[in-house]
């Protein structure tokens, strides 16, 4: 039984610079398997960005292919992407992008307004899950930045997706904080959810199961570590 929830062949990112043609991805093949815990590294401008972004359905490739629970998805209709988007993949970024006039509460059930799951239920259990039972009716101004991303791993988790997205999640947090998230990814990795992380950071990547190293938009190493159980 194939168990990989992710598969990439080739695939390709190209952008145009005049008569220049920029690589932001080269012939990229990948798979990942349900419950993986998967970190991306590389420097800056080495195509995690544009790796994620195409995971998740916010870009299409140039070239390749791209399957997601066995869909090819590169080749669907932008209104399908988005279904896709709500229904199997969360997102969590290295800016919070918290709406300052909500509380935690409302910024984590924002999702919810545009989604057909609609299950409110769900709320005080996320609100419990990343620890901000005493933060729920507080505002973004009134949170430290690892709170903030806490909300923000909690509205990526609202919609119950089967994979979280997360780009530089520690990016603008310090050590002992950044810490703190990764034990919550951690955490929740355990209970089944696939993690595909984007970051630059080698230590932190080491906690992942397996490390992909991107440089000019192209797989030169897989790492496996001893984290997988």
């Amino acid at each position: 039984m194939n168990n990989n929830i992710i598969i990439t062949n080739n695939l390709t990112k190209i952008y145009h610079r005049g008569n220049e043609k920029v690589f932001a991805l080269k012939n990229v093949t990948l798979s990942v398997t349900k419950g993986e815990f998967l970190a991306v590294i590389g420097p800056s401008g080495s195509g995690k960005t544009t790796l994620l972004n195409i995971l998740g359905c916010f870009d299409r490739p140039t070239d390749g292919v791209y399957k997601l629970n066995g869909m090819e998805v590169n080749r669907l209709r932008e209104s399908k992407l988005t279904k896709i988007r709500q229904e199997y993949i969360g997102f969590v970024f290295q800016q919070f992008y918290l709406l300052p006039t909500l509380t935690v509460k409302e910024n984590i059930m924002l999702p919810l307004l545009f989604s057909k799951k609609k299950n409110f239920s769900f709320v005080d259990e996320i609100i419990e899950i990343v620890g901000l039972k005493d933060r729920r009716d507080h505002l973004p101004h009134q949170l430290s930045g690892g709170e903030m991303q806490r909300v923000a791993i909690g509205r990526a988790l609202i919609n119950r997706p089967s994979i979280i997205l997360a780009d530089e999640p520690t990016g603008n947090l310090d050590s002992s904080t950044a810490e703190i998230i990764y034990k919550l990814f951690q955490h929740l990795n355990q209970n089944g959810l696939t993690f595909i992380i984007a970051t630059h950071n080698q230590e932190l990547a080491n906690k992942a199961h397996r490390i992909v190293h991107l440089r000019d938009g192209e797989i030169i190493k897989y790492e496996e570590t001893m984290k997988r159980g």
